[in-house]
């Protein structure tokens, strides 16, 4: 199997292996060893605030940690020489979330929303990402920065 087939299948994991991911609909755009991309559609159910009907701050902060882990993982897979499943997986089981740092802008209004993360660096143990949420209208709503434990 190739690495691009690994990371894909990686995308897949991180939307169908996990149910919070599924409640919030969210949807790999686009995903590699330097950025990722997802997107998730309004919910009147992630309501943070019911009088301005907007995004709950939780619901954000998910987001951006979400598209962080799941280039942290691309750009573990990036650096396999052994691209069994076994070796993949045994090193993806210990990625983790070192610390999530989430500048909250604008109030979360829109129809649907776009989280992207680029890689900062990644290393033996730990990578660093940026990560930012935007609306449909390309309005900048947070941006982040993800440290994870990659090893």
């Amino acid at each position: 199997m190739n690495k691009e087939m690994l990371i894909e299948q990686v995308g897949a994991m991180f939307v169908n292996g996990m149910p919070f991911n599924q409640f919030l609909k969210i949807s790999v755009e686009s995903l590699s060893p330097e950025q990722a991309k997802i997107t998730f559609p309004w919910q009147d159910i992630l309501i943070g605030n019911p009088v301005q009907k907007i995004l709950h701050g939780g619901v954000i902060s998910a987001v951006l940690d979400n598209v962080g882990g799941m280039l942290a993982a691309a750009s573990v897979i990036d650096k396999l020489i052994d691209l069994d499943m076994v070796s993949v997986k045994n090193r993806l089981a210990t990625l983790g979330t070192i610390d999530l740092r989430t500048d909250y802008l604008r109030p979360g209004k829109g129809k649907s929303f776009t989280a992207s993360a680029t890689l900062i660096r990644s290393g033996n143990k730990v990578c660093v990402c940026r990560m930012e949420l935007h609306n449909e209208q390309s309005v900048q709503i947070a941006f982040g920065t993800g440290t994870y434990l990659v090893g």
